[in-house]
Formats: structure tokens, sequence, C-alpha cells
């Protein structure tokens, strides 16, 4: 049983860390992998490691997780990875024929710290990585950053690796999408097809992670964004990056490497994030914005409008990753809610200043942690209650055990079904 402590002893807690608000950096690293065309995800160390972001993957999208491990063993914490990895490499592109192996490492390979690159170079001298293929690869220690800090490396060694410039420029955008749902990048994907743009998103897990059920097993689904299109973004107009924290680092790497401009804004959830996402989009490829879209924007305003009175003043709680929770909380504020506890797991104080920044005209005191945790949110609400909580499924014990209804959003949702198939905004109406 929790018991209340004033806010003072609560925030003394610095050493240790009880059900923490994230998970670790291979699983965002092998999510991210997952949306590249014809890809096999590989994890460099145990297969107890593999098997843990293989199933934080599947309990969460409801899919089986094709991925691929160097099965450390002692012998590998002495003398290192690189027989096992040469091993998986020559396996892997002989027995399952992926198109591109994207490697992440994990703490003991860290720990050791085996040189990926050297290893697959030697892989190449060897003959084991066969002509017309590749690999790629993110260094993902577990014990700093997070799942999003792992998506966010491996978006950035795409663009390492494949990204190429061919000296023009194509009327093309990139589009980053953050670490998000396949239904949210294929709902991207549609306004960018709205708009009459070419776009290329990347990585894109649509029709990966939310496929049909056909009775046939497809180990390389249809979707994903292809290799030839991933070395094209290095021609396009522009770049798109939603997510400050996922698809900052990959944006400025294209911008450096190929010179393509680009433009770092928020997850378009909500209406002014939203409105901003099509309003760059409109500029970027110089086209205009089509009747159709102006038309759902109104529909969104009427709901807001007519929900009003239900929603003005209430208090809201929210924890989860610190791109979607920066566009929620303006989102929430936009329709005069409070969300006055806000926590993510992953570390970064440019999150609790923007976060402090959007609520900043909130007629409550409002409490921000980055590298908080669910005991502490609990604390909080302990000690001040809200009238909602929105988090992921772990956020049940706290809405069970305070009486608040919950709202889930964010990873991992592992009791409920639909996030891999509607958008947010259609999402966050039945996700109670």
């Amino acid at each position: 049983m929790l018991l209340r402590h004033t806010t003072a002893e609560v925030a003394e807690r610095s050493a240790l860390t009880i059900n923490p608000a994230k998970t670790c950096q291979p699983v965002g690293a092998m999510y991210a992998a997952l949306g590249i065309h014809n890809c096999l995800p590989h994890s460099h160390g145990s297969q107890g490691c593999c098997a843990y972001h293989r199933s934080m993957l599947t309990r969460h999208y409801k899919e089986p997780i094709m991925a691929a491990t160097s099965s450390f063993t002692e012998g590998a914490s002495v003398f290192g990875g690189q027989a096992n990895l040469l091993q998986a490499l020559e396996t892997m592109f002989s027995v399952y024929n992926p198109d591109i192996v994207a490697v992440h490492t994990t703490c003991l390979s860290e720990t050791i710290g085996d040189d990926i690159p050297q290893i697959t170079a030697k892989a190449i001298d060897e003959g084991k990585i066969p002509k017309g293929k590749y690999v790629i690869h993110a260094n993902t220690p577990s014990y700093v950053g997070s799942h999003v800090t792992g998506f966010s490396n491996m978006t950035k060694a795409m663009v390492d690796y494949l990204a190429e410039s061919n000296g023009k420029k194509s009327k093309r955008v990139n589009v980053i999408p953050g670490y998000v749902e396949p239904s949210d990048m294929a709902e991207m994907r549609r306004i960018l097809v709205e708009m009459g743009i070419d776009g290329i998103m990347f990585p894109d897990t649509s029709n990966v992670l939310n496929t049909p059920l056909t009775g046939k097993f497809n180990m390389y689904p249809k979707g994903g964004t292809t290799i030839e299109q991933l070395k094209m973004s290095g021609s396009s107009l522009g770049t798109l990056a939603l997510g400050r924290l996922a698809s900052a680092p990959a944006a400025r790497a294209l911008d450096t490497k190929c010179g393509v401009p680009c433009e770092i804004m928020d997850i378009p959830i909500g209406l002014l994030a939203t409105d901003r996402f099509v309003d760059t989009l409109r500029k970027i490829a110089g086209v205009a914005v089509p009747e159709s879209l102006n038309f759902e924007r109104g529909q969104l305003v009427d709901i807001i409008s007519d929900m009003h009175q239900y929603l003005y003043g209430k208090k809201v709680a929210l924890v989860g990753d610190p791109d979607q929770l920066t566009a929620l909380t303006e989102f929430l504020v936009s329709m005069d809610m409070m969300p006055i506890y806000v926590v993510t797991g992953t570390p970064g104080k440019k999150f609790e200043r923007k976060i402090k920044e959007l609520t900043k005209d909130v007629p409550h005191e409002v409490k921000v942690k980055a590298e908080g945790d669910m005991f502490l949110l609990h604390q909080w609400i302990k000690n001040e209650s809200v009238d909602l909580l929105i988090g992921n499924t772990y956020c049940k014990y706290i809405a069970k055990d305070e009486d608040i209804p919950l709202v889930r959003f964010g990873f991992p949702i592992l009791d409920r079904v639909g996030h891999s198939y509607f958008p947010t905004a259609i999402r966050a109406r039945s996700a109670c």
C-alpha cells in the first residue's frame, strides 16, 4: 500500500526506479528495423534479450515478430561476440534470405565493446554477405536512454548507411513519423496522398505489424520502406521529422550528409500539431490543402466544441513517451483541460522545459518529471487525485487503486486491440 508523502519527500528518491515508464533501447531499434521492407532485425546479444524484445512487440501488436540473435553464451562474454555475429550473418542470408539485416546491440555486447562495422567488413571479406545485400547497425545499450532512443538510433542508421544524393532534388518529401503506431503511419501517408504529395516515409511499419490473417505465412510482409526509397531520400525536397527525440537525429544526419533541409516538429496529435504538419507539407511541396482535409478538420473542431462542457477544467495525469506526451499535452491544454502530472521514463531536461512552457497558463500547479516512474506518478495522484489518467497498460493498476478512468495510450498496450489498425485520434475514443 502506498503512503502519502510530501512533494519534497517524493522528489528525494533518485537512486531507485520503481515500475519504470519505459523499456530498453533494443525494443525501439527492433521496431524501427521492422519498418524496412524485407528486413530481418538482429539482436547482437543473448537469446534471452532477443526473446524479451520480440515478446514485448508481439504482445503489443498481436503479430509474430521475426528477429534473429547472436545467441551469446559464456564464451562470448570472455572472447567477444565476433564469431557469433559472423556465423549469424552467414546463416541469416543463406537460410532466411532478407534484403537487409539491421543489427542492434545489447548491454553485454556494448559492455564487451564489439566493433560491429569491423565485424561486418570481415563478413563481407569472407563472403558471408551476398552481393546486393545490406547490413546496417545501431548501438543500443539498454542501460541508457529508452526504447525511444533505440528507435532514434536505428532510424539514423538508415540514413548513415543508405541515404544517397544524386545531385538533383526530386519533387518528393521525406516523413520520419516518430515512434507511433502502424495505423498512425498509414494515416500520415493518407494525408500525403490526399494532398497529392509524393512522399517517402521511413521507417514505415504499416502493412507489416497490422497485416490481415490469410492463412499463409509471410516472413517479410509487403509493407515497409524499400532500400531504394531509403537511398532516394537523400534527393528529396525536404524532410519532416515528427518527434524531436525519435526523429530529429535522422533528419539532421540527412541534412548533413545529403543537404536535404529538415523541419523538426511535434507528432501530429491534436488540432494545432496537425495544422502545423499539414501546413508544413503544403509549403515544402508547393501544393494547396484539399477541401477533404479542411472538412475533416472542421469535424474535429465541432467535436471539441460539442464536448467542451464535459472536458473543461478536468485534471489529467499523463505517462508515456516524450514526443507523444508533448503533442498530447498541447492538445489537452487547447481543449481547456489541465494536464497537471506528466511523467516519462526517457531522460531529457528539454522535455520538462517544453511541458512547462505548454502548461504555463494552466490554472494549477503542473508537475513534470523526465526519468520518472509509475511509482512517482501514483504518489502524486495519492496526494491529489485527477479526473483522468492517460497512459499504457501498466497504468491500469493505478486506475483501479484510485478509481480513475483510464485511456490507454502509448506503448505497450497489452490488454486491448485496435491500436495497430486505428489512428490515435480514433483509437482514444474506445481505449478506456
